[in-house]
């Protein structure tokens, strides 16, 4: 039976907001919650960017149950792997074990800012895999001396560790990327009812669950739920490699200008449909997701979260 979880949009949202949504998501019953980590928004009118692992922090002690999973984290650029190894094992000890570390090679949008050469996606692999390779080492609690292509690592320990470390899992859009997670990681992390790719992820022998996001608008008003949609997100529907390339919030302005709201119409459940909104959720569990994390676009937060509590969690 697919599970459903909140996703809690950084971009969009406060720190406080996203521990209040949070808070929501849990008591209205939902059984997870993700988490994106951001350094840029995609759009201006998203508008925030809160610092992921702080915001963590304050989740571990305003909720109890549900499960947290990072969608995604980039650990190889922006912050270096031993300070990600670092950052996860106090969060899961924070969250009592609660914690799934979902993993990917990054964006320009976020990963560039110090300066450092934006590789081709081949290297970004390599730079996972190593980093990977770092951060499990430091999970166990031995010292790690690490001289490789990428990184070096002198003389590190990770002194607090949790019980147990955190699953991993992987965002894998293309077969490279899904062969990688298969053999580095617990599970599988998708956008879209990516049938195939979780299918090839098993079949390289990826184990663990398979994790999707799904974003909606829900608004008492369609057209209104449209036009927010639009307004917050409407560059995810220009095909391409820009999400991985481009290095701008700007840059995403300027592409996302030929999108229309009877694109986003077309493209995405908007209004307050139960129906509608349950028909998306039941087309990412026929394509083998076993947890689907639903995101509001737009700022209605809690009236998204009381929708589903009334009309969508109990049909399912």
């Amino acid at each position: 039976m697919t599970r459903l979880g909140y996703f809690l949009g950084s971009e969009e949202h406060t720190a406080t907001e996203l521990v209040e949504g949070a808070v929501l998501a849990e008591q209205a019953g939902f059984g997870a919650i993700a988490i994106s980590d951001h350094f840029h928004p995609w759009l201006r009118a998203q508008g925030q960017s809160p610092f992921v692992w702080g915001v963590l922090g304050a989740i571990a002690q305003a909720t109890r149950r549900v499960d947290v999973v990072t969608g995604v984290v980039c650990p190889t650029m922006r912050i270096h792997p031993v300070i990600i190894a670092q950052a996860t094992a106090t969060a899961q000890q924070l969250l009592g074990g609660r914690l799934t570390f979902g993993i990917g090679s990054g964006e320009a949008l976020n990963e560039h800012i110090l300066g450092d050469r934006w590789p081709a996606i081949e290297v970004r692999h390599e730079m996972l895999d190593e980093a990977m390779e770092i951060i499990r080492h430091l999970w166990s609690g031995r010292t790690l001396d690490h001289h490789g292509r990428h990184y070096t690592v002198e003389n590190a320990r990770v002194w607090t560790l949790p019980d147990a470390p955190p699953r991993v899992v992987m965002s894998a859009f293309g077969g490279k990327a899904v062969a990688l997670a298969a053999r580095i990681s617990d599970g599988y992390f998708g956008a879209w009812p990516a049938k195939g790719l979780i299918r090839r992820y098993r079949e390289l022998g990826g184990t663990g669950p398979a994790m999707g996001e799904l974003k909606v608008c829900w608004h008492p008003d369609e057209d209104e739920a449209v036009r927010i949609a639009h307004r917050t997100w409407r560059h995810e529907l220009i095909s391409g490699q820009h999400s991985q390339e481009l290095p701008c919030t700007d840059h995403f302005e300027q592409i996302a200008a030929s999108v229309t709201e009877d694109d986003v119409r077309e493209s995405w459940v908007c209004g307050p449909d139960p129906e509608r909104h349950l028909a998306a959720i039941r087309q990412y569990a026929d394509a083998g997701y076993d947890d689907v994390y639903v995101m509001q676009m737009g700022p209605e937060q809690a009236g998204m979260i009381d929708f589903y509590r009334r009309e969508v969690l109990p049909a399912l």
